[in-house]
């Protein structure tokens, strides 16, 4: 992991114009907020989520920072996610609500709910209870479900689902499917496929 030191010099160069944001710590994206601030960088570097278990959060609400007794606050612009290789559609739409209601400043206690659901999807696909080693055949198995790939195979061919994880896959599909692109994958595969 990379400490705020690094962090520190790294918002000072100058051709740096955008950092993903991915520890999995609230603690840690706060460094890198902090720094990237008292670097006086917040106009040049944008900030892209990498937050699998923050990403509605990280996205609908910023990050007050103190710099000279005064708050500057900053935002993530958008996210660089193992989240948006499956449901993409969902994403970009869920994306597009969080920057409507930010730029209109209503950010509703409903979108904010949605963090937590977003997470369940996110620790289903990626296997968070057999510390991630499903992460990948995970996604392969939505897309498999969509009719996009013939199955989860993986470069290593040891990595599969972890055990219990094809089921926690149906449950976030059955539990959240209006977070889901299903039905949109379903409306233009038999096109994509003829091409």
């Amino acid at each position: 992991m990379l400490d705020a030191t690094f962090w520190q010099a790294f918002c000072h160069l100058d051709n740096v114009v955008a950092v993903k944001v991915a520890p999995f710590n609230r603690y840690r994206t706060l460094d890198v907020v902090r720094r990237l601030v008292q670097a006086g960088a917040e106009e040049r570097i944008t900030l892209y989520t990498g937050n699998d278990d923050h990403i509605v959060l990280d996205l609908a609400t910023g990050f007050s920072v103190m710099r000279h007794g005064e708050p500057v606050v900053v935002r993530f612009r958008g996210g660089l996610l193992g989240h948006w290789s499956v449901w993409t559609r969902g994403a970009c739409e869920l994306l597009r609500r969080i920057h409507t209601a930010v730029a209109s400043g209503d950010i509703s206690a409903d979108l904010l709910a949605l963090d937590s659901r977003v997470v369940d999807c996110n620790a289903a696909f990626f296997d968070v209870d057999n510390g991630f080693r499903g992460c990948i055949a995970g996604c392969h198995e939505v897309l498999r479900r969509q009719g996009l790939l013939a199955g989860t195979w993986c470069l290593d061919p040891d990595e599969d689902l972890s055990p219990g994880q094809r089921e926690e896959i149906e449950r976030v599909r059955r539990d959240h499917a209006d977070l889901s692109d299903d039905g949109f994958v379903a409306a233009n595969l038999e096109r994509w496929l003829q091409t």
